[in-house]
């Protein structure tokens, strides 16, 4: 099977270098029509310049491929509603965008400001909110549409430092998880990567031997798949290094009490009881975990 993108047009955010260059190379090289959106700052969010974007763009059009560059900041709507509607009067339609943008500002949580933990949930989960909205009526007119959250192993098992990057990579998937649903009867499809990949994001975070093993291109693979038109929806994937796994919310058996034993001290009593993973469930909504808790009520 090959996986192509011709007569696509795709949206990569934070494509100027890392990751979203690899994105962006490897959509245009399938035939997509691709739009470089870089603000151009530096690793904290400070700063701006479209010369990473425009670069980019250089090197696809350089292989034959097409592109535009774009220096709109994730968390500025009105910038990224400007973003969707020139790239519609270029090209037609938006059918893929992949939420990649973002900054680091790690601190221990007792160290860290209030504004520092803003600015980071602002790009990474309003900026993603923001882009997502932007195209989310379009990709439902035209019944198609891949839309690719991004994650990481912080928010989903936590890191130390990270508590701002944390929250808001969990925040994501919630986010992705309730789409995913809400896109379903369009055709729209919700997914999330939650990458591990030698990037400015990263280079101090890995030793030096490790982040030779982990460049961006062993991650283009996982996210280029969750985009194509072959892609499942609501579906977490971890990529790195050449390793791809799926990440799963998962919920135990559990117990159920009648009312006599609704007490703090049965909870303590039965703990392990509640805590064993033999025959977990990976409810498919809200709903389904909340029918699985009534099902044994006593």
């Amino acid at each position: 099977m090959s996986i192509s993108f011709e007569g696509r047009v795709a949206i990569v955010t934070g494509a100027g270098g890392g990751l979203g260059r690899a994105y962006a190379l490897d959509l245009a090289r399938r035939g997509a029509k691709v739009v470089v959106n870089d603000l151009g700052g530096a690793r904290d969010g400070s700063g701006a310049s479209l010369s990473a974007a425009q670069a980019v763009v250089d090197e696809i059009t350089a292989f034959g491929g097409e592109a535009m560059a774009n220096g709109a900041s994730v968390t500025d709507m009105a910038a990224v509603e400007k973003m969707v509607a020139n790239v519609k009067e270029r090209w037609g339609r938006i059918d893929i965008l992949i939420n990649n943008a973002g900054i680091l500002r790690d601190k221990t949580f007792v160290k860290m400001t209030l504004d520092d933990f803003r600015t980071v949930m602002d790009v990474h989960l309003m900026g993603s909110v923001n882009c997502t909205k932007a195209v989310w009526e379009l990709m439902r007119e035209q019944a198609y549409g891949r839309i690719l959250m991004t994650t990481s192993s912080t928010g989903l098992y936590g890191n130390f430092g990270q508590a701002n990057y944390g929250a808001a990579k969990l925040a994501l998937v919630g986010l992705m998880k309730t789409l995913a649903l809400e896109g379903a009867k369009h055709n729209v499809h919700v997914n999330t990567i939650a990458p591990l990949a030698a990037t400015r994001m990263t280079e101090d975070l890995m030793p030096p031997a490790m982040l030779e093993k982990m460049g961006p291109e062993t991650v283009v693979p996982a996210s280029v798949y969750l985009v194509s038109e072959e892609a499942p929806t609501n579906v977490i994937l971890n990529a790195g290094g050449g390793g791809i796994e799926r990440a799963y919310v998962t919920l135990t058996r559990g117990i159920h009490l009648s009312a006599e034993e609704m007490t703090a001290e049965t909870v303590a009593a039965r703990f392990a009881e509640i805590s064993d993973r033999t025959g977990e469930l990976v409810p498919d909504n809200g709903s389904a975990q909340a029918q699985t808790a009534l099902a044994g009520a006593r």
